[in-house]
């Protein structure tokens, strides 16, 4: 009986060998034909990008931007190279590409002309849009044109247009250009019905960020700065699309203002109606824009169907060249909302952005900087962790040059201040030159449930920021000295940084937004301009000559993601998706799927890696 016993253990345990042997047969199987699957892509992609998708002659470079414009990615390389695998590129298009893209088709004998097709781009403010039509300025001095078709406009994509040599809207299309506004949310009454007391600490009569929670309406100070430089916006806006459009400024106002009035002459046909106000030169379908082009001299498309092209993406991997190793000047990103540690692209870092910068003052490429800022600003400190970088590296004897984006307000500005230059658009949002914070406690939402706190402590301040108990005078007066004494820092760097005593500073701070063409007249910015000024300006300080080599100090990639980034943006591979072949789409979910790869993101090569780790988050 026992000997029976022992033999069923054994057949047990061979069985359960074998099981296992089978599943270490699948797992293996599956990881070699994803790899062979990758490889043969890649085969398949090169063989169709060398037989028939090279750039021809006589090519229309057609850039249909998808999704935000914005400095930097803020999605994940590694979802972003997956994503772009599965032929479903990330809504997100960097102004570098665009810039790049274009000035390289001015110089490039292959591309005749741009065709541009907005209607799908979303930007967040005009400066970075500015730097994008300046591009297409440089292409039509080159004596090519431009030509813009697009289904619809809102007034941004059109500040693009504009700049073209002819504009064309679908006839079922329209151009809706409406002016700027900048309405708030308040929820004062519902913080006041909830219980919850909102304690405000700020410096500066303008400084309105926190308003929301205080009031329940705007101030009368905080709608004067915003029609200030809104108003300047919106009055460059029409000056500049009125020149470009040859119209008069006021005619053009009137027309937007007059629209509810206007559009009952077309009897609702918008895409009329802008024909008529002379914003488009004509209105056109997509098969009547193909057969223009064939008669304009356009070949053929691949198969004698349309006309011949190139896309954004493809003609951008085809021109990008690599001047990461010759010196020049170091380009670093600040995007986003500014915070504390050490944050992804998309966000400023206290930590990583200064890592950043640190990082490009020890490589002895780097002979000179530019900060490029697109940011409202943030968390002091981690403002300041990144500013006292920006002037080591200037002690380094680097020059440090600030290029300014849609915004560079605040926080934005307190990283900027330190620099040699400063540039920054005409439409730029900059200033607000301001310091402010907040506390909440909820005695009163407790009372409201029938809850009561009480205790002791061993002295005045103990216990004081337990938000459960109401806000000790003695404390909100701690608090206000510390916002004072850090606008008074706040104020009298800015006056250090442009040479200024600090009252006249002072008077232009207060918490108050400017525009870049305000800002220049009130002396808190050197020079209008866009990045390619800034780089010129940072090359000619540090001697580089008029083309330095640039390169962008970037959060390093791991090894795998590097190369399915470089993978995705092969020829190769954008040929493949030309042919509408992708991997699958569930590889794009892959991250999201097996959460533990996420473990291998920072692990060093050559040691062992140590992890104190849970997953264990609910799905």
């Amino acid at each position: 009986m026992t000997e029976r016993r022992t033999n069923g253990f054994w057949a047990f345990l061979r069985v359960f060998g074998r099981g296992i042997n089978v599943v270490r047969l699948v797992i293996l199987n599956l990881v070699f034909f994803l790899f062979l699957g990758l490889f043969l892509l890649v085969m398949l992609g090169l063989w169709a990008g060398g037989a028939d998708r090279a750039i021809q002659n006589d090519s229309v470079l057609v850039i249909k931007p998808h999704g935000a414009l914005v400095e930097q990615y803020s999605i994940e390389p590694l979802e972003r190279a997956l994503q772009g695998l599965a032929g479903n590129p990330p809504k997100q298009v960097q102004v570098r590409d665009l810039v790049a893209a274009i000035d390289a088709a001015a110089a490039d004998n292959r591309i005749s002309r741009i065709l541009l097709e907005p209607q799908d781009l979303h930007a967040g403010g005009f400066a970075a849009l500015r730097e994008v039509a300046a591009a297409l300025d440089r292409f039509r001095a080159a004596g090519k044109p431009v030509i813009v078709w697009a289904a619809s406009m809102d007034q941004g994509q059109y500040y693009l247009a504009a700049h073209a040599d002819r504009v064309l809207l679908d006839p079922m299309g329209g151009v809706m250009l409406t002016g700027l506004a900048n309405y708030r949310l308040f929820y004062k009454d519902l913080l006041d019905r909830l219980g919850v007391d909102v304690h405000l600490f700020r410096v500066g009569q303008f400084k309105s960020a926190a308003e929301p929670y205080i009031l329940d309406h705007a101030s009368p100070e905080a709608k004067e700065a915003d029609a200030f430089w809104m108003g300047g916006l919106w009055d460059r806006y029409l000056d500049e699309v009125a020149k470009l459009r040859k119209l008069e400024p006021a005619a053009l106002r009137a027309a937007v203002d007059g629209l509810p009035e206007a559009i009952a002459g077309t009897k609702g046909d918008l895409g009329q109606l802008a024909f008529n106000q002379h914003l488009v030169d004509g209105l056109a379908t997509q098969d009547d824009l193909e057969n223009m082009m064939r008669k304009e001299g356009v070949p053929a498309g691949r198969k004698g169907e349309g006309f011949r092209q190139v896309d954004l993406r493809r003609y951008v991997a085809s021109v990008s060249g690599d001047g990461a190793l010759a010196p020049g000047v170091a380009v670093v990103v600040a995007e986003g909302e500014i915070v504390g540690g050490k944050q992804p692209q998309g966000t400023v870092g206290g930590e990583s952005t200064a890592a950043l910068i640190r990082a490009a003052r020890e490589d002895r490429r780097t002979k000179a900087l530019v900060l490029r800022v697109n940011s409202p600003g943030g968390e002091v400190y981690a403002a300041e962790q990144i500013r006292r970088e920006v002037e080591l590296t200037k002690a380094a004897g680097i020059p440090v040059v600030v290029s300014m984006g849609d915004v560079a307000a605040s926080g934005g500005y307190w990283i900027s201040m330190n620099a040699d230059r400063i540039y920054a658009e005409p439409n730029t949002i900059t200033g607000s030159i301001g310091i402010f914070g907040m506390y909440f406690t909820v005695p009163g939402t407790l009372d409201k449930l029938g809850v009561k706190s009480d205790g002791v402590g061993t002295g005045p301040l103990a216990g004081a920021f337990n938000i459960t108990r109401p806000l000790d005078p003695k404390v909100s007066t701690l608090i206000q000295a510390i916002i004072e004494k850090g606008y008074r820092d706040f104020v009298g760097n800015v006056a250090k940084a442009r040479g200024k005593p600090y009252d006249a500073i002072d008077t232009i701070a207060q918490g108050r937004v400017w525009t870049g063409q305000q800002a220049l007249e009130r002396g808190l910015i050197d020079q209008l301009g866009g990045l390619r000024e800034a780089i010129a300006d940072a090359a000619e300080r540090a001697k580089l000559g008029k083309n330095p080599a640039v390169r962008y100090v970037e959060a390093p990639m791991g090894a795998f993601e590097q190369y399915l980034v470089n993978l995705n943006e092969s020829s190769a591979m954008i040929a493949l998706n030309a042919y509408g072949i992708h991997v699958p789409s569930w590889v794009a979910q892959l991250p999201a799927m097996v959460p533990e790869l996420k473990l291998l993101h920072n692990a060093q090569p050559g040691r062992p890696n140590v992890y104190a780790y849970c997953f264990c988050g609910p799905n």
